[in-house]
């Protein structure tokens, strides 16, 4: 019965509840219809393998498992490498000698692998200035890795790509997404709770049910026009 009470006060009510939902999607209408579907910023993944130039190991004596093997350790090497401070740094100076100057802190990276296979994320928030922190990123991790690892010998490590590194928009995050949606609902719930306290604060009784739960007997009703 209380159930049955409850919809017939939104039923009665319904404008109350309509009007905090109507407002709510005339606001986010905007962003409903805009869909972002990035959040400002960028991103390319540069996926390689890499292994140490074997005439750079004298007297070598294995076989192809230890090559795959000697591969593995060296893209764990890259991927420590690449997670410091000093790939981040070798990028900016290598830019710099392009004469192209990069904010500190105006890119991020992270890298991860798999055996021998390894895998580079580069974020910003200028698409063009990516691009190109991308191309010199490929270039110092062909390049330099002698620099910083004496086992190499002195020859930096055969670098290959595994793909051509594309740069593009980072999607916005679900929480972004659905945040209109949860506003709108939320606007809905309010807009219930507006229903039932208008319906408590009206002085006026204008259901049997009303009148029999303040002692009044009723002993007849006499139906509504069209009723």
């Amino acid at each position: 019965m209380e159930l049955t009470a409850f919809f017939q006060t939104l039923l009665r009510r319904w404008y109350c509840v309509v009007l905090p939902v109507v407002v709510a999607g005339a606001l986010l209408a905007p962003q409903l219809l805009a869909r972002p579907g990035s959040d400002g910023r960028y991103s390319a993944t540069i996926g390689y393998t890499a292994a140490q130039v074997l005439e750079a190991i004298p007297d070598r004596d294995g076989d192809y498992q230890d090559v795959w093997l000697a591969s593995e350790l060296t893209i764990n090497a890259f991927t420590d490498w690449v997670r410091g401070s000093r790939f981040q740094e070798m990028v900016r100076q290598r830019l710099a000698a392009y004469e192209i100057e990069i904010a500190p802190g105006s890119f991020s990276v992270s890298a991860e692998n798999d055996k021998s296979a390894g895998r580079i994320t580069l974020s910003g928030d200028d698409e063009a200035q990516l691009t190109l922190i991308v191309a010199v990123a490929v270039e110092v991790l062909q390049s330099a890795s002698s620099e910083v690892f004496p086992q190499l010998g002195g020859a930096a490590a055969q670098v290959e790509l595994l793909d051509t590194p594309q740069v593009a928009p980072v999607p916005a995050p679900i929480t972004n997404r659905l945040l209109p949606v949860i506003q709108i609902a939320l606007a809905g719930v309010l807009g219930v709770a507006l229903a039932l306290f208008v319906d408590w604060a009206d002085p006026y009784l204008r259901r049997r049910a009303q009148l029999e739960a303040a002692g009044i007997e009723v002993l007849s009703a006499v139906p509504g026009e069209g009723r």
